[in-house]
C-alpha cells in the first residue's frame, strides 16, 4: 500500500496566553514569558515556585457545566483544545449521524504523563486527612489516564481507535507520531491528536521538587526562571496546558476544501536504554536520523529545530551534542530555540504544544526565540541559537524534539506548504 500524505488541518490549544493561535504565537515571537510565581496555602507546607497556569480557562464556559463536571482538569484542558482544533479544521461537531459523515475509522491518539492526579489527590485527602469513609464515585473516571481521549471520542462521535500514551515528557509527541502513522498508512482518514497535563497537585509538585530539577525564583524573578542553554540556568518550570492537532489524509482534506496549516512528514522514536533520568545523546541521534529518513529528508533540508530545551544541567548539552552529531558541519547554521523558556514545561502536553509552535513557525515563516538566553553555556555552543525572533525566514522544514525520563525520545518532522 502506498503511503499517503498527512495534512495538518486543525490546531487548537489552551495556553497560559489563552486559546487564540495568532495571539499565542505573537507573544512567543515577542519573547513574552508566561511564568509566574505560584504560592498556595497547602498544609503542612505551602507551595512556592515558578509555575505556568492557564488562568483564563473556564471549563464550564468552554464545555458546559454537565460535561465539565465529569472531568478532571487535565481532561477539561484536553477536550477544550480538541474542540478548538476540530472547529479550526472546519469539521462539524456532534455525532456523525447529524453531519452525514462516516467517522467509524476516525480516531483519537492522546498523550498525558499524569492523567487525573488532581482527582486522585482529592480522594486521598478525603480518606486520609478528613477521615471520610467514602470518596466520590466519579473518582476512577475522573482520574483515569484515558479520560481525555474517551471524552473526545464520545463527544465527536469518533468510532476508530481511541488511545492514550503515557511516556513522561514525550507523551504527546509520541501520540502525534502514532496518529501520523495511522493516517499515512490509510488506516484512518482523520486523527485528532495531542496532549494535556496539569502538574499542580500538591504531591506531584512536591515530587518534582524532590528531584531537584525545578528552577528557583521569587515573585520578581519568576518570569525569567526558565533559561534553556544559558550558563546560569538552574532547572525547568512546570506548567499546565492542552494542545491538539487534526491530522488528515491529504486527498481527503483537499476534497473537502480544508485549509492546510502544514504537513507532517516524519517521525522517529527510540529509547536510550541506559538510565531512567540521565539522557544519552546516542538515543537522541537515532531518533533524529529516523525522523529525517522517515520524511525523506537530509539534514540540509532542516531550517529550524524547536528543541526539547528544558533548562536542566544535563539535558541541554546532551540535546545540542545530538544535534551536532546529526547535522555535522551544517550545525552552525541550524536555527534552534526552546520555547519552554516562555510557556513552561507542560510534561505530557509539551510535545503537542511545541508541535503547534513548529507548524506556526513554518506557516508564518518566523522563528520564536529562546527567551532569557544572554550568556550561552559553552557546553551548548555549536548551533545557531535564536535569542530574538526572526521574521521573514525561508523555512522549508523543521523538527520538534521531545525527550523523556525513562530514556524515551521522539522527533517529529514538518514541512511548510504553499499558502
Amino acid at each position: 500500500m502506498s503511503q499517503r500524505r498527512v495534512a495538518i488541518t486543525g490546531l487548537g490549544l489552551v495556553s497560559p496566553y489563552g486559546g487564540d493561535l495568532a495571539d499565542f504565537f505573537g507573544r512567543l515571537l515577542a519573547g513574552e514569558s508566561a511564568v509566574r510565581f505560584l504560592q498556595t496555602d497547602d498544609i503542612p507546607r505551602p507551595l512556592a515556585m515558578p509555575f505556568v497556569s492557564c488562568p483564563a480557562f473556564d471549563a464550564e464556559a468552554s464545555l458546559g457545566r454537565p460535561l465539565a463536571g465529569t472531568m478532571d482538569r487535565f481532561a477539561q484542558l484536553g477536550t477544550a483544545a480538541a474542540f478548538s482544533a476540530w472547529a479550526d479544521a472546519g469539521l462539524a461537531c456532534g455525532q456523525p449521524a447529524e453531519n452525514g459523515e462516516n467517522r467509524e475509522r476516525w480516531g483519537v491518539s492522546w498523550g498525558t504523563a499524569l492523567g487525573g492526579t488532581l482527582a486522585y489527590e482529592k480522594g486521598y485527602k478525603e480518606l486520609w486527612i478528613k477521615g471520610r469513609e467514602r470518596i466520590s464515585p466519579l473518582s476512577v473516571i475522573l482520574g483515569m489516564n484515558n479520560a481525555a481521549n474517551a471524552h473526545i471520542s464520545i463527544q465527536l462521535g469518533l468510532g476508530g481507535v481511541s488511545m492514550s500514551h503515557t511516556v513522561a515528557c514525550a507523551s504527546s509527541a509520541i501520540a502525534i507520531g502514532e496518529a501520523f502513522r495511522r493516517v499515512r498508512s490509510g488506516e484512518a482518514p482523520v486523527m485528532l491528536t495531542g496532549g494535556s497535563d496539569v502538574p499542580q497537585a500538591y504531591g506531584v509538585a512536591r515530587a518534582w521538587e524532590a528531584l531537584r530539577v525545578l528552577a528557583s525564583g521569587d515573585e520578581k524573578t519568576a518570569p525569567r526562571a526558565c533559561r534553556p542553554f544559558s550558563a546560569d540556568r538552574d532547572g525547568l518550570v512546570l506548567g499546565e496546558g492542552g494542545a491538539a492537532l487534526v491530522l488528515e489524509d491529504w486527498e481527503h482534506a483537499v476534497a473537502r476544501g480544508a485549509r492546510i496549516h502544514g504537513e507532517l512528514i516524519g517521525y522517529g522514536t527510540t529509547c536510550d536504554h541506559s538510565h531512567l533520568v540521565r539522557p544519552e545523546a546516542a538515543g537522541q541521534v537515532r531518533a533524529l536520523h529516523l525522523a529525517l529518513a522517515d520524511g525523506g529528508l537530509s539534514p540540509a533540508d532542516i531550517d529550524y529545530v524547536n528543541a526539547h530545551g528544558t533548562a536542566t544541567a544535563e539535558g541541554d548539552p546532551v540535546e545540542i551534542a545530538a544535534l551536532k552529531t546529526v547535522f555535522g558541519d551544517a550545525a552552525g547554521r541550524l536555527a534552534v530555540s526552546a520555547t519552554k523558556s516562555m510557556h513552561g514545561h507542560q510534561l505530557g502536553a509539551a510535545g503537542a504544544v511545541e508541535a503547534i509552535v513548529t507548524v506556526l513557525a513554518l506557516r508564518e515563516q518566523a522563528i520564536p526565540p529562546t527567551a532569557h538566553l544572554t550568556e550561552l553555556d559553552p557546553a551548548c555552543a555549536g548551533v545557531d541559537h535564536v535569542t530574538v525572533a526572526r521574521h521573514g525566514q525561508p523555512l522549508r522544514a523543521a523538527l520538534s524534539n521531545s525527550f523523556a525520563f525513562g530514556g524515551s525520545n521522539a522527533v517529529l518532522a514538518f514541512r511548510a506548504v504553499a499558502p
